[in-house]
């Protein structure tokens, strides 16, 4: 845990107008006053960001949905009480005051109240909303470190406070603005903890605008191959007769592709939850050593591996 002197003088910076990282349970986030126009417009700048492209605003428990909506659905509020503090964001209609620059020009709003015990005290130091997308430049690999951030950013960002990143893939986003709640982008509060809660299973994707759900997304530079385990091994001995330098991520029992090859073996998580926390880190990996090409094997589609997998999807579209 982070000093309270740290903590406040985050706090500082960020009524200062600057930007703070700071560790969520998800992914690293980037933050700025969600009510200040001109620190929006410096986190958009450091990102990259396209100006209608929306932020997720956090805010600390116990937060007031209506200063923020104009409007909070029944299955909003239950959602909310299931899952904040956690990886859950909710797209609720936004109230007038609402910075749209923070919604990217829209008429909703991305709300999420975080679990990380290092967000929600810098949260209670500020006393007021974050806009804090994923401490990254726009497109690329999220970082789930603070050391990530600094080689991203450099000096761009005035403060990062440490902390790890338990969940390591960014939340789930609800959109609650619609007549039946649909799932915008998969994580780990899964369409199955959804249906369970609600009574039915949400439809996945929509028309709203939201954080990550680019069809080219979290990419590295190295070009992302998803593969299954029964077609691993011959993937490897073709890549074996190149001159490209290949890495491989395994799921499952097998540490480690059968036979000798020329593959660096990048990650071998035993299972979904491992998966998803190591999957950023393991592709800035794969570019630190100068990789071309990362084998992924494929995880099951259901539960958290929806949302492994819809990260794999759009990196694998990035090059």
């Amino acid at each position: 845990m982070r000093t309270a002197a740290e903590i406040e003088h985050a706090a500082v910076v960020l009524r200062a107008g600057q930007l703070v990282a700071f560790p969520t349970e998800t992914v690293y986030g980037l933050g700025a006053d969600a009510t200040n126009a001109s620190a929006l417009h410096r986190l958009y700048a450091a990102k990259g960001r396209p100006a209608d492209h929306p932020v997720i605003v956090h805010l600390g428990a116990g937060a007031d949905l209506e200063a923020w909506a104009t409007e909070v659905p029944e299955a909003a509020r239950a959602l909310a009480g299931a899952f904040w503090p956690g990886p859950l964001t909710l797209v609720l209609r936004a109230a007038p005051h609402v910075s749209r620059v923070a919604t990217g020009g829209l008429e909703t709003v991305g709300l999420r109240v975080p679990g990380h015990p290092v967000a929600i005290a810098l949260l209670a130091a500020f006393g007021g909303g974050i806009a804090a997308p994923s401490a990254n430049r726009f497109g690329r690999v999220s970082s789930t470190t603070a050391e990530a951030v600094r080689r991203e950013f450099g000096g761009e960002v005035e403060t990062v406070l440490d902390g790890a990143c338990a969940v390591g893939i960014e939340s789930t986003i609800v959109d609650c603005s619609v007549d039946e709640p649909r799932v915008l982008r998969p994580g780990a509060i899964t369409l199955e903890h959804i249906a369970d809660l609600l009574g039915a299973r949400p439809e996945l994707g929509g028309a709203t605008r939201a954080p990550g759900t680019l069809a080219t997304h979290y990419a590295p530079d190295a070009r992302i191959e998803i593969v299954t385990a029964s077609e691993l091994e011959a993937r490897i001995h073709e890549l074996d007769d190149t001159n490209v330098t290949f890495g491989v991520i395994t799921f499952g029992p097998e540490p480690h592709p059968v036979g000798p090859t020329n593959a660096v073996t990048l990650a071998t998580p035993a299972s979904i939850e491992e998966y998803a926390n190591v999957l950023y880190s393991t592709l800035r990996k794969a570019d630190d050593l100068g990789m071309d090409v990362v084998l992924a094997v494929a995880p099951p589609v259901d539960g958290l591996g929806a949302a492994v997998m819809d990260r794999l999807g759009r990196a694998a579209a990035g090059r």
